[in-house]
């Protein structure tokens, strides 16, 4: 597997395990820890590559605004 196919289906997977993150933060570190234990044989150059398409792509797709969840600085906002 390549790691354009990598980053496609890490992304499509977000909903589920990004699920109780509180910021965007906390979802680099979720991407950083599925890609160790999926993709162990990764390099560090490769594993940050690969987080920053997720998130890139998670941004682009409003991932973090549309969950009703998030305000625009990544916080979890209180009653949503």
């Amino acid at each position: 597997m390549d790691l354009t196919q990598i980053i496609d289906e890490v992304a499509s997977r977000a909903d589920d395990f990004l699920a109780g993150m509180r910021s965007r933060n906390e979802a680099r570190v979720g991407i950083v820890e599925l890609l160790n234990g999926d993709y162990p044989k990764l390099s560090p150059a490769e594993r940050k590559k690969a987080a920053d398409a997720v998130m890139a792509i998670l941004e682009r797709e409003g991932f973090f605004e549309t969950s009703g969840r998030w305000s625009g600085t990544g916080e979890e906002i209180e009653g949503a």
